[in-house]
């Protein structure tokens, strides 16, 4: 450490001056400060912060009392129910780590993850008991099983030795937690969905979790109070880390265990939401909604949408239903957004074309995130800021994962040069925000010149047929490669593949024109992600246009 000289002198960390950051702090301050607000709201079960600190508490307990503590593993298969909630808080107060795991996982995928990770817990919702049993099947070291049986969810068979509420009844809501002798510990284990081989292991730690949160607030301009509904899976990225973050607001979480248009509208409705986070396939889903779903909403609502490249039919179909939306982007190992399109003043003056071509980017660094860029990967140079020249994305600083769990040579390929290496191609414009142009894997080559699929599929959004789209590389014998284009169709519409292709040539160069067109539904992963890894597979048969 650089020596500062006389201010080395008598002046060391001591417990009145230096705290180590944890979301831990965030529940506790709320439910002193705010206990009677109201915290979690699922159909009729309503719990103020001062229960659900007192929830967190007894599950702390109970679980340290089956002997799990510092750097165990408690995994959780949960739908978007208070008991998940309540697992962001409790698991950590033990300095237990947080494995979420995504709901529509198989079996095998599932048993693999609780293996990895040493899973000592599972809690799960009785309604994946299927997927779960099969897992548990296979396990090398079976778990301890908790059972949650939400009333609003569909039941099935319990697998474990107790329910929840029968579990946590055994704890005490008065657990004296600590916080964590480093924040530099884990709080939580998320799995990527590798297309590939098995998923990674990706671990987050205190401090990060800390940060992450407060900066959803800060780069999103949240209210105190704020009331969120959880349309965004909280086992995603720990749900962007707003489970957290709605405990530092003092807001209300709204629970939602399925994400349909008419439960969004009416809970938006009933509960007067605020903010709301998807990918954009759920705000298509809304905007595509009937007109009678959307009535009688007449207060302010904000969403967040992250992709790598949200379609611009998109952000300005929710601009015209008059939702305000703003573009974040991330992955996994930034513990979700860790870049924001951060608005300008001046863009309120701009025609709705313009504003949606403003809005679209991937923007700037998040506030508590300290770099981002893009950067020549063999040089490690940024490039220009001339909205041309392509690099790849790369951030660095507290909201970076601490790595891959268990894959040293996996960490270090990802956090070469000293950045983490996103994989996601892009421009620096000239006012020095980010712009994507494709995943590095998804450029299509064709003769030479490259094609951004994300360029083809915005184009696509744009035919007021369209609901989804996606464009992946299909084999060639002349050019090497060639557009493939799979489009789904909005309810009732039709649309030939003549008018796809004329639609295009109207508004890209004649290279860039899918040479084939596929319609039905695309294969999404759950959080709406296309899953072009199916696709490229389908490609491989597909006939091309004559």
């Amino acid at each position: 450490m650089t020596s500062q000289g006389i201010y080395d002198r008598h002046l060391e960390r001591r417990p009145a001056n230096h705290a180590m950051l944890t979301p831990l702090s965030f529940i506790a301050r709320t439910a002193y400060t705010w206990p009677e607000h109201p915290a979690v709201i699922h159909g009729p079960r309503r719990y103020t912060w001062k229960e659900t600190y007192a929830r967190a508490r007894r599950l702390a307990s109970a679980l340290a009392r089956r002997g799990i503590g510092v750097g165990d593993t408690v995994a959780v298969m949960l739908a978007n129910t208070p008991e998940m909630v309540e697992c962001h808080f409790g698991v950590p107060m033990i300095g237990g780590v947080l494995n979420t795991l995504n709901t529509r996982l198989d079996g095998a995928t599932l048993a693999f993850m609780l293996d990895h990770g040493e899973a000592k817990v599972l809690i799960t919702d009785t309604e994946f008991a299927p997927q779960v049993a099969a897992a548990l099947a296979t396990v090398a070291k079976r778990p301890l099983v908790v059972d949650v049986a939400d009333a609003l969810g569909p039941g099935g068979e319990r697998l474990g030795e107790c329910d929840y509420e029968t579990f946590i009844a055994a704890g005490d809501a008065g657990f004296a937690w600590l916080p964590p002798a480093d924040e530099w510990n884990a709080i939580s284990l998320n799995y990527t969905s590798g297309t590939t081989g098995n998923p990674k292991g990706v671990v987050y730690h205190h401090r990060g979790a800390y940060l992450n949160a407060l900066c959803n607030i800060v780069d999103w301009q949240m209210p105190r109070h704020s009331v969120y509904l959880w349309t965004l899976p909280m086992f995603h990225c720990n749900g962007w880390c707003f489970p957290w973050t709605m405990a530092a607001n003092a807001g209300t979480n709204i629970c939602l265990r399925r994400v349909e248009a008419k439960p969004v509208f009416d809970a938006i409705r009933e509960h007067r939401v605020t903010h709301y986070c998807g990918a954009p396939i759920v705000h298509a889903m809304l905007i595509n909604a009937p007109d009678e779903q959307k009535r009688g909403i007449d207060h302010r609502v904000s969403a967040l949408v992250a992709a790598a490249a949200p379609p611009a039919a998109v952000i300005e179909g929710m601009e015209r239903m008059g939702f305000d939306i703003t573009h974040i982007y991330g992955l996994t190992e930034t513990y979700g957004p860790a870049a924001v399109c951060a608005k300008h003043l001046d863009w309120e003056r701009l025609d709705i074309a313009a504003r949606t071509e403003r809005n679209g980017r991937q923007g700037v660094r998040y506030t508590c995130e300290e770099g981002m860029t893009v950067m020549d990967p063999g040089t490690m140079r940024e490039v220009p800021a001339d909205g041309e020249t392509m690099g790849e994305i790369m951030f660095r600083g507290n909201i970076v994962m601490k790595g891959y769990l268990k894959n040293p040579e996996a960490s270090d390929e990802a956090f070469a040069g000293g950045w983490f290496h996103t994989g996601d191609l892009a421009v620096l414009q000239p006012d020095g925000y980010v712009k994507i142009r494709d995943r590095s894997k998804d450029v299509i080559i064709s003769g030479g010149e490259n094609i951004s699929s994300l360029e083809v599929e915005d184009v696509l959004y744009r035919h007021p047929a369209v609901l989804a789209a996606a464009v992946v590389a299909k084999p060639d014998p002349k050019w090497g490669e060639t557009p493939c284009a799979f489009v789904e169709l909005k309810p009732g519409a039709k649309l030939t593949e003549a008018e796809v292709v004329e639609h295009c040539r109207a508004h890209l160069a004649r290279f860039k024109v899918p040479k084939s067109v596929v319609f039905g539904d695309i294969p999404k992963t759950s959080t709406g992600k296309i899953q072009k890894f199916i696709l490229r597979e389908r490609a491989q048969s597909v006939k091309a246009i004559e």
